[in-house]
């Protein structure tokens, strides 16, 4: 049997820094009065050029629902967001930005694509495709080891 020490000590500093990674994202939302949410809501809107559904959202950014749904009220109230019934299913509503919210969503995510952009810059294009590659495979083989043993229970 192999001595999984190494393997434990790489995963526990993944672990770390994967929770630093996201502590960092709420402090900066955070110091723009927001929640990491209302931040990830923020950005799935501005991203999303035809428009955005609650359910969408929640897939892409893993985030309940009922979150979502918050978000969009505080949203609504501050004159940021409207929502409308979708054309082709009349119970999903597509959420787009007022102007106002489009000029406030201007400015917090071009300020947030700034720091984003300086990492990128320090860190260099070909470490980061590097950790991008990385990660990617990470994921592939955490979904075929799950895969697997899933088989391997049903046999």
């Amino acid at each position: 049997m192999m001595d999984n020490t190494a393997f434990m000590e790489q995963l526990n500093k993944y672990y770390a820094v994967w929770q630093e990674y996201n502590y960092v994202y709420e402090e900066w939302a955070k110091a723009h009065g927001l929640s990491v949410n209302s931040l990830l809501v923020l950005c799935a809107i501005y991203d999303g050029e035809d428009g955005c559904t609650q359910k969408k959202i929640s897939q892409r950014w893993l985030i309940p629902k009922q979150t979502i749904n918050m978000v969009f009220k505080d949203f609504a109230c501050k004159g940021f967001v409207e929502m409308s019934p979708m054309p082709e299913d009349k119970r999903n509503k597509v959420i787009r930005f007022t102007e106002v919210g489009k000029e406030y969503a201007d400015s917090i995510i071009s300020e947030l694509r700034k720091v984003e952009l300086f990492v990128v810059e320090e860190i260099g294009v070909e470490r980061m495709r590097q950790l991008n590659e990385s990660m990617a495979l990470f994921v592939e083989l955490f979904r075929k080891a799950g895969g697997r043993r899933g088989n391997e229970a049903n046999e």
